[in-house]
């Protein structure tokens, strides 16, 4: 089965995503082909995401398999070609569908997913240092930033461990040495809190390198968000 075959809103989402793919390169929130996005309807028991090997900045509707949420991964449509002459192989989901796949189960009102690699969130994370909230927008859309310890990328351990995570409504979590994972009940929001934490994380950065990181405390997040 192609993406063609999925329903208006479905193609809907996936145009989101590799909108936000090149939007996130073009912002140094990733590289070449690391990062990967997912989304679904609400309620939905599948979500879409990026193929295995897809390069972020380079997405289209055939980049992107739905796989089912509840099953362990099933999956139920792709963007490769039926079999024929003119075939490709068929396109597997991304390597880290597990993290996605876990969070949508510890998350019911999470319909996208955006895990990226930001370099200055992932410095400060490996130096100790939390990302302080500076900005009202920090406050807003980041609300607090959570951490898990190092597993290896791909892995159930990862995927449990992101997902335990964000049981508590926190929307941005740092995967250590590795990336980090926002969600949102939208992509656009979810688009919104990544380019927020990685702000953040570089104001964070220069106080500490003027030396008056001490002196910075995080803004409160406001009373009706």
């Amino acid at each position: 089965m192609r993406l063609d075959a999925g329903s208006d809103d479905e193609r809907d989402l996936c145009d989101q995503l590799a909108e936000v793919g090149a939007a996130v390169v073009r912002a140094g929130l990733v590289v070449g082909s690391g990062g990967n996005l997912s989304a679904r309807l609400p309620g939905a028991d599948a979500c879409w995401v990026t193929g295995a090997g897809t390069w972020l900045d380079k997405l289209a509707r055939p980049s992107f398999v739905r796989v089912r949420i509840d099953d362990g991964g099933t999956l139920t449509a792709g963007g490769a070609p039926p079999a024929g002459p003119t075939a490709y192989p068929p396109l597997a989901p991304s390597s880290e569908v597990a993290l996605h796949l876990a969070t949508y189960r510890a998350r019911p009102d999470v319909t996208a997913i955006i895990h990226l690699h930001p370099q200055t969130a992932l410095l400060l994370d490996a130096l100790g240092e939390h990302i302080r909230l500076v900005t009202t927008d920090h406050a807003f859309y980041v609300r607090r930033v959570a951490t898990v310890p190092f597993f290896p990328p791909g892995s159930t351990e990862l995927a449990e461990a992101a997902a335990d995570a964000v049981r508590d409504g926190t929307n941005c979590v740092i995967l250590s040495r590795h990336g980090c994972s926002v969600l949102a009940d939208s992509v656009e929001l979810a688009h919104k809190r990544a380019h927020n934490l990685e702000e953040a994380a570089q104001l964070t950065y220069r106080a500490l390198a003027i030396g008056r990181a001490t002196e910075l405390r995080d803004q409160p997040p406001p009373a009706s968000a």
